[in-house]
């Protein structure tokens, strides 16, 4: 599947193919080593819940909590975005450590560039990998929310994608999932004179061209969206909804133009206030 329509980008720590639609990729930051021998995929233990199914070499039980908080994320994917819940299945390959599944990436997908965690989609599979390891929770709830959108989606704008699973993608972040790394990155861009530009993100159609400070501006958009108020977060659920069916989906950043007015600058001020004492009051 690593072919010619490879494409890498290191500065927002996610890499992908080229989004032809037989093959979705989208990756976590981490490092690999290179003299691994060929490893094969995780076999010994199996889990299943729901759609998920994790394939480990440990043993796992669906009482782990990890187990659980990948059937809660699942949860709040569906039940936050409004999206109907899909049975089509989301495999979790979890090897046992970084090693071991660096041997496995490099022997099988050795066009790839390393990273912590990978999200493979195509129509035999949604199928994530990743190793057991300090990052396993976050890596597995950013790839894990890309399978269920996936599963359930017939299109997902590049932009989109990495926002919601950005959104999704930090443990305990609380009802109003602040990514604090996110705010704080994007409040010193504030004040060294970033801006935000939703029309320059939507343009952008593959990973390669997608720096750190585009995930953070992605995961903002959504997160006002989401938040900032009813009306908001009513344009961003019926955009996705919209994603539902077969046809083309149309501009967002149109639909933000033409219903919110000063969209950037209230994204902006609404960056600007996440660590004021009223966000704790958001919705």
């Amino acid at each position: 599947m690593a072919g010619p329509d490879l494409l890498q980008d290191c500065p927002g720590g996610r890499s992908l193919l080229r989004r032809v639609p037989l093959l979705i990729l989208l990756t976590a930051i981490g490092c690999a080593t290179s003299s691994v021998p060929p490893a094969g995929l995780p076999a010994q233990h199996s889990v299943k819940s729901e759609q998920l199914l994790v394939l480990s070499d440990f043993k796992l039980t669906r009482q782990d909590p990890l187990i659980l908080e990948l059937q809660q994320l699942r949860h709040d994917v569906y039940e936050e975005l409004l999206i109907p819940r899909q049975d089509r299945r989301v495999v979790v390959y979890l090897f046992t450590d970084e090693p071991r599944y660096a041997g496995y990436m490099q022997s099988t997908y050795p066009d790839l560039p390393p990273r912590r965690a990978f999200f493979i989609g195509s129509p035999a599979e949604l199928a994530v990998y990743a190793f057991w390891g300090d990052q396993v929770r976050v890596d597995l709830r950013h790839e894990y929310t890309h399978g269920l959108l996936h599963a359930s989606l017939k299109h997902v704008p590049l932009w989109l994608d990495e926002g919601i699973a950005e959104y999704f993608e930090v443990p305990d972040a609380g009802p109003q999932r602040i990514n604090v790394e996110h705010a704080q990155r994007l409040t010193a861009a504030v004040q060294n004179g970033w801006r935000p530009d939703l029309r320059r993100l939507e343009a952008i159609d593959s990973v390669n061209q997608m720096h750190r400070l585009d995930y953070q501006e992605a995961w903002a958009w959504v997160h006002f969206l989401m938040h900032e108020s009813p009306e908001t977060r009513s344009l961003l659920l019926g955009y996705i909804e919209t994603l539902q069916s077969g046809s083309a989906p149309g501009s967002l950043a149109k639909l933000v133009d033409d219903n919110i007015s000063h969209a950037d600058q209230r994204l902006l001020g609404y960056v600007s206030g996440f660590f004021m004492p009223h966000m704790s009051a958001v919705p």
